[in-house]
C-alpha cells in the first residue's frame, strides 16, 4: 500500500480489506498524538498491527489504520464512520490495495510480487507527475513508501514514555488522573481524548519514568472502575 494508490476523494465503498483509509482528520494534531488518538478509537473493535500517517502537505488530514482481519476492520468502519475526533467527523472506507504489513503475513513470495506490482504503479504515477510538472512549469514528485511496523497487543508493548489508561470513568477529570500519577518522578502532563469516553494518556519525560509510574499504579481504581494501563502505542 502506498499513499498515493490509496487517496480518492470519492465516498464509495469499497471491496472490504483489512486496512481502513481515514480523512478529515485535524491538521494541526501532531502525528504522535493524532496516531495514539486513532489508536484508541479503533481499538476496540480488533487487534490494530499498524497506523500510518504522515505530516507532509499531501498526507495531511489522513491515516491508514491495519486491522489484522477483514472482519474488524468492516466492524469498525461501520461502527466509528462519522465519528468526531477533535471535532471533526472522520470519513472511512477500505484502502485500494493491501498493506505491507498485510501482504507479508501471507509469505514472503506474496510480498515480493506486491512489492513488484507497487513499483510498476509507482512508476506510472511517476512519469504522469513528470507530465503534468511540464505542464504546469512547477510542482514536485512526492511520497515516499510509508515505513509500517506490525504491533503486538497493548500488554506486550515495549515501555515507552506515554501510558494509554483504559476503563476509567466516562466523567473523569484530567485533575483527577493528573492528582494519581504526578506523584511519580519525570510526570509531564495528562491527555483526554475529546469524544472518546474511558480512555486517557499520561506522559512521562522518559521511558524509566513511565516504568516506575506503571508499576506503581498496578490495580489502581476511579470511582470503584479498575484501570487498564498499558504503554501507548507510538
Amino acid at each position: 500500500m502506498t499513499d498515493s494508490e490509496n487517496i480518492t476523494p470519492g465516498p464509495e465503498r469499497r471491496k472490504p480489506s483489512e486496512t481502513l483509509y481515514v480523512r478529515n482528520l485535524d491538521e494541526s494534531i501532531k502525528i504522535p498524538l493524532l496516531k495514539e488518538s486513532l489508536d484508541a478509537v479503533f481499538s476496540p473493535y480488533g487487534n490494530i498491527v499498524d497506523i500510518v500517517a504522515h505530516g507532509n502537505i499531501r498526507m495531511r488530514g489522513q491515516a491508514f489504520v491495519v486491522f489484522d482481519d477483514v472482519e474488524s476492520a468492516s466492524e469498525a468502519l461501520d461502527e466509528v464512520q462519522g465519528f468526531e475526533l477533535f471535532d471533526k467527523p472522520m470519513v472511512i472506507q477500505f484502502a485500494k490495495t493491501k498493506s505491507d504489513v498485510t501482504v507479508k503475513q501471507q509469505g514472503e513470495e506474496a510480498f515480493e510480487e506486491h512489492k513488484k506490482l507497487r513499483l510498476e504503479a509507482k512508476g506510472t504515477l511517476l512519469i504522469c507527475s513528470v507530465n503534468n510538472k511540464r505542464k504546469r512549469a512547477g510542482g514536485a514528485i512526492a511520497g515516499r513508501p510509508a515505513k509500517r511496523v506490525a504491533g503486538p497487543p497493548d500488554e506486550l508493548l515495549p515501555p515507552n514514555k506515554i501510558l494509554f489508561l483504559q476503563n476509567l470513568p466516562d466523567d473523569i477529570a484530567a485533575d483527577r488522573l493528573t492528582e494519581a500519577f504526578e506523584k511519580f518522578p519525570g510526570f509531564f502532563e495528562v491527555r483526554l481524548v475529546p469524544g472518546r469516553k474511558g480512555i486517557g494518556f499520561v506522559e512521562y519525560e522518559t521511558d524509566e519514568n513511565a516504568v516506575v509510574a506503571k508499576e506503581g499504579t498496578v490495580g489502581i481504581t476511579f470511582s470503584d472502575k479498575k484501570a487498564k494501563i498499558t504503554f501507548a502505542r507510538k
